[in-house]
């Protein structure tokens, strides 16, 4: 998303503070009721992304990474508000999208098909904007190879197991599962690729 004004394991760790924004829609949207472990959790979340945010005083000239504290730096400031802006309309949309999910008689099924058929004309927008040219010349499907095609339909296939979630449980619990991923991913990368080296 903005990871050119971000380092990107500090925008995947902040922008988990949508959890945050989540919970705050729901409780004022849908009404919910929080017990303690949920508040508790909030908390740590919180705590964990401001910790994050905490200057870095490895040597490693790599790990030298952009900091909110660093004067001057309003490259960071501004990718810092991005992904502000992204927790608070992602929380929003995804409250709004359970509340029709759970608030209308239509199917899931139904409901994903009608969002599907209108997200088709932003991205084809989006292919006409940047890639017109080269889709004149070679064609739409231009560089798909089987490994595209994999990505594509796992994709497709985490669409509909988050409908499935959003359905049947809350956002929330989404929210945190998808924490869990990035700790997962965190840990394959430092562990398997060597591309990740923790600073804190």
């Amino acid at each position: 998303m903005n990871d050119l004004k971000l380092v990107v394991m500090r925008f995947e760790v902040t922008y988990q503070l949508k959890i945050l924004t989540t919970a705050f829609f729901s409780v004022t949207m849908l009404n919910k009721k929080l017990n303690g472990i949920k508040w508790m959790s909030l908390i740590m979340l919180t705590a964990g992304v401001a910790l994050v945010q905490l200057p870095s005083d490895s040597k490693n000239p790599k790990a030298k990474e952009m900091t909110i504290f660093s004067i001057g730096d309003s490259d960071h400031l501004i990718g810092l508000l991005a992904v502000l802006t992204a927790c608070f309309s992602s929380g929003f949309a995804g409250v709004y999208f359970e509340k029709i999910l759970k608030g209308t008689a239509v199917s899931l099924w139904m409901r994903n098909l009608q969002l599907a058929f209108f997200s088709i004309f932003g991205g084809l927008f989006m292919v006409w904007l940047y890639d017109s040219e080269k889709v004149r010349e070679n064609g739409f499907f231009q560089g798909y190879n089987s490994i595209i095609w994999i990505v594509v339909l796992l994709q497709a296939y985490g669409g509909l197991v988050i409908a499935l979630v959003v359905k049947y449980a809350d956002n929330i619990l989404k929210g945190f599962a998808v924490s869990l991923s990035i700790i997962i991913s965190s840990f394959i990368s430092y562990w398997f690729l060597n591309d990740f080296q923790p600073t804190v």
